[in-house]
């Protein structure tokens, strides 16, 4: 046994110092059109108007000669206009004043433009710039409180924030004030001052819902010799607007002081900075003049959610710039014109393009995964050889499957890809305050299997929303099967997009491309066998997909120095912080997370056909209850297994920012890990567990899909159809469901969500709360009619809509506002009208 360890150390050691190693240059470079200008400016005011890229103004020395030649700085008030990266730069205009080292950014409205100096004062005005119809339009805005330049600003959200810089060409002494402008109310408000002294030519940003300001420099005046020195920082802060607090975050290894501002932000949680002045050779310039090295050329990553810097290389394009401001165009970065040396401009503009990392998946990771779909290829085939032409093997598998069965495939169908990849994303960004969430099914089910599943299992129904018929009318029942179709086909995009995006980013593989296989293999073996032949993949897929996540689990934390590093590493950092106290409604405190969450298990698990109808395919009751708490014990160490590699993926990367992917969202970080980490084979067992977690959500939604249109559409609006009819219907809309998939999914490659869990958990409250509140009505409330329960249905729908337009409430409490609302309305109107039923 001993033996045995060793060599699995030796093997894991050499695995993890080979996937250690960091990916090639985030940025490609090109050159754009040079400015219209032999030498070119700094500090010049720069931003993209009508998708026209614009520069103005700035300084520089004639002929490039420098502060150490005969000609003086000159100022200028020009307006170039670049229309499209292959064009030819064009002068427009003129700016109020001949002016530069202000702050320029792009918004909606235009090119917002604030101070800058002219080099015998600093200038207080605003104004937007804007390039419309082949002119150049200057409109006024309101003027900050005091001149401004050298200062640092970036937008964040509606509101620009600007930062620090000097008053007046005279100052000995740089600002720390910090202010805000609303680009809606067009006024400007002071906010808490920049912690400790002031700085100038600081580099800002705006990323994850904050403001950043890193490095710049401060002023000290020597009373003995009147000299202003300046002191270079490499210290780096983080304002919250929501809590109006200034935080210390991570130093930079280096001072990066006038590096083009804002930084640039890549993905959902990083912020580059490209060069910038370190203030190494500042004591020699004037002894130095053109030979000067330059500037620092190195590119720097922040990341926001390990608050950690990180090298990504160096600018591999010549010299870098600085004192320019940084442009985003066409998806790109731009840095026009700048300073390379000190007293030396350049004329050049250069572009930075993102560049689409993937990960490595070879030939030992493909026969892995070509394992797991030839299982899955055999199950079906077997299935489908035994199963009968009849609707009741192909909705309920003839009631043949056994209770543990049922269980794991109640259990699969739910732990789809979005447990496997937004829960270990959702716990790596923040912590595990939503520990609660899925625990809540272990409360659930005892009410599940004493007030629900008998009333199930006594009507003999295919379709839960049967009952809904039984109890108040067919039109009920059209009502709640309806509503369940429309939030399962939406979900069912969800599920085909997301694993697809992660074989995309793992193989390179085109995501369209994705998607069609995925759906298409699903779909196939869903008709061919039924449900049967879903629930025995399920079972399968279970422990293929647990596996994987719990090799990965054991994988990162030895990568990470061991479960004890990883723990004490993550418990000093608060990333297993469980309870938010307090009484708020739209924040996620305690009791809101175990309430909302309370009746979204009630939703799952009452109201939901793809797992009702599990409860159906066993052939007793008291087995179904098994199933059902089959389902319940599982989740809790499923849940601890994917919270855990959450946290361990943030310990991992906390390690080693320099190996994440800077233009990669948050919820691509597992797939990240996979792809560019885990050995071969063992990535593609990974991958594999991913392919079941899909697929078993796929499969079942279709399944459950087909049996609602067929029992509760079809059969309704062709009551003479026979069952062999019925069952080939069921498969067309099987096939049909497939192809609606595919459409969902290439419509969700386009949008863009911050954390696809959420939105997911947004959709079960708006869909399923009024639709389980008929149920809870129809169960609890004997007085509750069905011109009640359709009111009740309604207004609660519309109730939603304002609780969530309006913000009132958290998303986990959107379920309980459906129940509760649906039952409330329900009664009011059952007793105003109790004859109409």
């Amino acid at each position: 046994m001993s033996r045995f360890l060793f060599f699995l150390t030796i093997f894991l050691q050499a695995v993890i110092s080979n996937a250690q190693q960091p990916g090639p240059s985030p940025l490609q470079w090109k050159d754009l059109p040079s400015l219209p200008d032999d030498v070119g400016f700094a500090g010049a005011y720069a931003g993209v108007s009508n998708d026209a890229l614009v520069v103005a103004g700035g300084v520089n020395f004639p002929g490039n000669a420098g502060p150490w030649g005969t000609a003086p700085k000159t100022w200028y008030d020009g307006i170039f206009v670049l229309e499209n990266p292959s064009g030819s730069w064009k002068k427009v205009g003129r700016l109020p004043h001949a002016m530069g080292y202000g702050i320029s950014l792009t918004t909606p409205e235009g090119i917002f433009c604030l101070g800058g100096a002219d080099g015998t004062r600093h200038y207080n005005q605003a104004f937007y710039l804007n390039w419309k119809d082949g002119r150049i339009a200057t409109t006024p805005l309101p003027a900050l409180p005091v001149a401004l330049a050298y200062a640092s600003g970036a937008l964040l959200g509606d509101k620009i924030l600007v930062a620090g810089g000097t008053s007046a060409p005279s100052d000995t002494n740089a600002l720390n004030r910090f202010w805000e402008f609303d680009l809606y109310k067009k006024q400007w408000s002071e906010l808490p001052a920049i912690p400790g002294n002031g700085r100038m030519l600081a580099v800002a940003g705006a990323q994850d819902g904050r403001f950043y300001l890193f490095s710049g420099a401060e002023l000290h005046y020597n009373a003995a010799t009147g000299a202003v020195k300046r002191n270079y920082l490499n210290e780096c802060l983080a304002y919250n607007p929501v809590s109006k607090t200034w935080k210390r975050i991570a130093d930079l290894p280096n001072a990066v002081a006038a590096a083009p501002s804002p930084a640039y932000a890549a993905g959902q949680s990083h912020l580059l900075v490209v060069g910038g002045d370190d203030g190494a050779h500042v004591q020699r310039v004037t002894e130095l003049r053109e030979k000067h090295p330059g500037f620092r050329n190195e590119i720097m990553a922040y990341h926001s959610i390990t608050d950690t810097w990180a090298s990504l290389g160096t600018f591999q394009g010549g010299k870098t710039s600085v004192t320019t401001p940084l442009v985003t165009w066409n998806g790109q970065l731009v840095i026009p014109s700048g300073e390379v040396q000190p007293g030396i401009r350049t004329p050049r503009v250069i572009a930075g393009s993102p560049v689409v990392n993937t990960g490595t998946f070879n030939g030992i990771d493909w026969g892995v995964v070509a394992v797991y779909f030839l299982l899955v290829l055999g199950i079906s085939i077997y299935v489908s050889r035994k199963m009968s032409a009849s609707t009741d093997d192909f909705f309920l598998g003839g009631q043949n499957i056994p209770w543990w069965a049922a269980g794991l495939s109640i259990f699969g169908s739910k732990l789809s890809a979005l447990t496997f990849i937004a829960i270990p994303a959702k716990t790596y960004a923040t912590d595990w305050t939503y520990i609660f969430a899925n625990a809540m099914i272990v409360v659930v089910a005892p009410i599940v299997i004493w007030f629900f599943l008998p009333y199930f299992r006594k009507l003999k129904i295919t379709s839960v929303y049967e009952y809904l018929a039984f109890r108040f009318s067919k039109t009920v029942k059209l009502v709640g099967s309806l509503t369940f179709v429309v939030f399962q086909v939406g979900r069912l995009g969800i599920v085909i997009y997301l694993p697809a995006l992660v074989l995309s980013t793992v193989t390179g593989m085109n995501l369209m491309l994705c998607i069609i296989l995925t759906s298409l293999i699903t779909t196939a073996y869903t008709i061919s066998g039924g449900i049967e032949a879903v629930v025995w993949t399920e079972v399968m897929q279970v422990g293929v997909l647990l596996g994987g996540a719990f090799v990965s689990l054991f994988f990162i934390a030895y990568a990470s120095g061991g479960f004890d590093a990883l723990f004490g590493q993550a418990g000093d950092a608060g990333k297993f912080h469980m309870v938010n106290n307090g009484w708020a409604i739209t924040e996620p405190v305690l009791w809101v997370v175990l309430a909302g969450n309370f009746m979204t298990q009630i939703v799952t698990y009452t109201s939901d056909q793809v797992v009702v109808q599990r409860y159906l395919t066993t052939p007793t009751e008291a087995e179904a209850r098994r199933s059902i708490w089959t389902n319940a014990l599982l989740v809790i160490p499923a849940t601890l297994i994917f919270f855990l590699v959450g946290t361990a993926l943030w310990v991992y990367f906390k390690q080693n920012p320099q190996l994440l992917n800077p233009i990669a969202r948050t919820d691509d970080i597992f797939p990240w890990f996979i792809s560019t980490q885990l050995p071969a084979g063992l990535r593609g067992l990974v991958i594999a567990g991913l392919f079941a977690a899909t697929m078993s959500t796929i499969s079942s939604s279709m399944n459950s899909i087909a049996t609602v249109v067929t029992t509760d559409f079809f059969q309704h609006f062709v009551p003479h159809s026979n069952d062999l009819r019925r069952f080939r219907f069921a498969r067309y809309t099987t096939l049909a469901l497939g192809a609606a998939g595919i459409g969902i999914a290439v419509w969700l490659v386009f949008m863009e969500n911050n954390s696809i869990w959420d939105q997911y958990l947004k959709l079960i409250g708006i869909f399923g709360g009024c639709l389980a509140g008929m149920f809870v009505a129809g169960i609890f409330v004997p007085s509750i009619n069905s011109t009640g329960v359709l009111a009740g249905f309604f207004l609660s729908a519309v109730l939603l809509y304002f609780v969530q337009a309006n913000g009132w409430v958290h998303f986990f409490l959107y379920p309980g506002v459906g129940i509760f609302g649906c039952v409330i309305f329900g009664w009011l109107v059952s007793k105003a009208f109790p004859r109409l039923s």
